[in-house]
């Protein structure tokens, strides 16, 4: 049983800042609430085969899960995000629109062993989760708007 979450924003910024802000796992240290701390695991420039070590904490439990860049398109990048009892695939989608672009997030969780009990709480828990991460997205993708 897996956990499908998805939010589809516009923001300001151009399309190609916002790929190249969210290549970076490690900036959601500044958006994503469960985030307790995301390390850059590797060395080099970022491209396919990244990885980072991101500490989450949902529901009071924290969890570390690695991720790993998987995929970077001209509009697309998925990061698969694995440990024993989980793996996270993120798909994001960047594409122009009007006055910036829009950006789709999408999550699916599929727990593993035990951790598979959790997974209606769960979903309940990601599905808020998903509106203050929109939010606090949103303004962190706007904010490459700004002059530095």
């Amino acid at each position: 049983m897996t956990i499908v979450v998805e939010r589809t924003f516009t923001v300001a910024a151009p399309a190609g800042a916002v790929l190249d802000y969210l290549a970076d796992f490690g900036n959601t240290n500044h958006w994503d609430p469960a985030t307790r701390s995301t390390t850059r695991v590797d060395t080099g420039p970022i491209r396919v085969g990244a990885t980072w070590q991101n500490q989450s904490r949902v529901l009071g439990v924290t969890t570390d899960l690695t991720y790993t860049l998987c995929a970077w398109e001209p509009e697309r990048l998925v990061f698969v995000g694995r440990n024993e009892g989980a793996t996270s695939t993120d798909t994001i989608t960047v594409r122009p629109a009007a006055d910036g672009c829009a950006v789709t997030y999408h999550v699916d969780l599929e727990m593993h062993g035990l951790a598979k009990l959790a997974t209606p709480v769960m979903r309940v828990e990601f599905e808020k989760l998903a509106a203050r991460t929109e939010a606090n997205l949103t303004e962190a993708l706007n904010r490459l708007t700004s002059p530095a």
